[in-house]
């Protein structure tokens, strides 16, 4: 066992002093070491119950023989950080997050990790620091949070953030939207809809990283506990039998998990998540081709928020990630997953489904898959846009632009009234290089969206959008404005014209003319100079290879 180097013969009795301060036993370090990676904190509601998973977690490992030894990781929430200099923060806090996994595991001579994490960047970060290590890990995320009711409606956090572009229009007033702010968000989990933290916990279990059932059990089910407790015992075993990630992580897992993607609309983020722990194993492992090539396999088969009406609860109770794949059975390849069952033996497994929330293939919610990949000359590398979320009225799209170099004044103007029907707002300089740290655009969604607008004006970035966001909103345009990408050289009123159905994205301008542009532009200076977004904004890849360290 790795922790052999930390634990065994005379030389290392220093080091069982040091364990034995912490009140291990003698029988304690002789079992396997497994670290539990929990991402508690009292700011996020989907880490605010972890501690609860993680003791459950601990329980597991001692009944089969193991040795827990907890630590923590940070985690950022974005709701919180949202619409201000905090979102910078959001996406580098991944890789934090993965070398704090990395750093710890290795420093302590850990056999095996069962990673609790919850929320967006969270999930593949832990993800990305295990898969350095080469040691069996399993996954217990979070779980998803319950929908808000309110005088027999449902509401989530999104419903909030659109709630201030209602009553920005006069559609509520500030007693409504107190009253939406209250009920909303009940309680601990993942914000309830098919948003970023829930489509990462999602992708994880069809990845086969979790157990089954993991994903979509809601935080405060005492299932959740349960399945901690099993994952606890399961890590056991992986470790006794030496069931390593890469025997995990085929090929042909992360396309499982990419057509489930599709076919349920998650988060645009999935398509920077996916690639940056494919890019663990090996660079260009997994890349936007991968995800415009299967969205022609798949139709969107789940109408779910923001998009849709419904909320992970109901797509638990519909018979979860096991009853997706059922559906997909035919596009499914059998693969292995920490549960010891196979892919295609869960599918088997699967004695009922809610076609009414998860639909079959031949009657889907739309033909097309919840996430459509776009090219063209404004987008060479690549865009994403969630169609699954967009009114069909705007498949098509071909309007003027309204150019700004921030979120800030781009908010300014819809919430002043200056955006009209038919304009393309574009918000560049916002990419991972360019903002630092690619911030989610959810607040001038939310307000277009609140607003009514969503049928009439298109948004597009070079950073990123909220899982919860809704409207043709088109993220990740690469290369980015700071790399001198064409999005760069936009100016107010070129007209910019999209075509989500034929995946393409073109400026309305000649070649000649996008070439003279491109020669007189010049890089700006960065917005910021020090501390770790420095460092970051120096080192950060492009957004369509997941925006990932160099």
């Amino acid at each position: 066992m790795i922790s052999d180097n930390v634990k065994t013969g005379l030389t290392r009795s220093p080091n069982r002093s040091l364990l034995k301060a912490c009140g291990y036993t003698d029988e304690e370090i002789k079992r396997p070491f497994i670290g539990v990676v929990n991402s508690f904190t009292e700011v996020v509601p989907g880490h605010i119950h972890l501690n609860t998973i993680a003791e459950a977690v601990k329980k597991g490992i001692y009944a089969n023989g193991g040795a827990a030894f907890e630590f923590n990781t940070m985690a950022v929430c974005d709701g919180i950080a949202m619409g201000h200099e905090g979102m910078k923060y959001s996406l580098p806090s991944r890789e934090i997050i993965a070398d704090t996994v990395e750093s710890m595991a290795k420093a302590h001579g850990f056999d095996g990790l069962v990673l609790i994490p919850s929320c967006d960047k969270i999930v593949p970060g832990m993800i990305m620091g295990a898969l350095r290590l080469d040691i069996p890990f399993i996954v217990v995320t979070g779980g998803p949070m319950l929908p808000g009711e309110l005088h027999g409606k449902k509401y989530d956090l999104i419903s909030v953030f659109e709630g201030v572009g209602e009553y920005q229009v006069g559609k509520i007033d500030e007693e409504v939207l107190n009253e939406i702010e209250n009920c909303a968000c009940p309680g601990a989990g993942s914000c309830a809809g098919l948003f970023t933290a829930n489509s990462m916990a999602c992708l994880t279990e069809a990845l086969g990283l979790s157990l089954p059932m993991c994903a979509t059990t809601p935080a405060v089910d005492a299932q959740k506990v349960r399945i901690a407790k099993k994952s606890g015992m399961r890590i056991v075993d992986l470790v006794k039998n030496n069931i390593k990630p890469k025997d995990i992580l085929t090929k042909e897992s992360f396309e499982n998990a990419i057509l489930v993607d599709l076919a349920l609309g998650g988060s645009t983020n999935t398509t920077l998540h996916i690639p940056a722990i494919a890019n663990e194993i090996e660079r260009g492992y997994i890349t936007l081709e991968d995800f415009d090539r299967l969205s022609d396999e798949v139709p969107h088969i789940a109408s779910l928020r923001p998009g849709g009406e419904h909320f992970i609860i109901d797509l638990h109770r519909a018979g979860g990630i096991p009853a997706v794949l059922k559906v997909l059975e035919s596009k499914i390849r059998d693969t292995k997953t920490v549960s010891g069952k196979t892919t295609k033996e869960i599918i088997k497994s699967v004695n009922y489904i809610d076609y009414d929330i998860i639909r079959p293939m031949d009657k889907p919610v739309h033909k097309t898959a919840g996430l459509r990949i776009l090219k063209g000359n404004l987008a060479p590398n690549g865009c994403v846009v969630k169609i699954g979320a967009v009114n069909p009225k705007m498949y098509k799209h071909e309007g003027p632009a309204r150019v700004f170099d921030s979120e800030e004044d781009s908010i300014k103007a819809i919430l002043g009234g200056n955006i009209k029907k038919g304009d393309v707002v574009v918000i560049r300089y916002e990419g991972p290089a360019g903002g630092p740290g690619m911030r989610e655009m959810l607040s001038p969604t939310s307000a277009i969206c609140g607003m009514g607008l969503d049928d009439s004006v298109a948004l597009i970035t070079d950073g990123r959008f909220s899982g919860g966001s809704r409207g043709p909103c088109i993220g990740h345009i690469s290369p980015e404005a700071m790399a001198g990408g064409p999005i760069a050289i936009i100016e107010e009123g070129d007209i910019i014209s999209i075509d989500m159905i034929a995946k393409k994205i073109e400026l309305k301008l000649s070649d000649e003319e996008i070439k003279e542009r491109l020669s007189k532009w010049k890089k700006p200076e960065p917005k910021v100079k020090k501390g770790y977004l420095a460092r970051y904004s120096r080192l950060v890849s492009s957004a369509d290879e997941g925006a990932v360290l160099k």
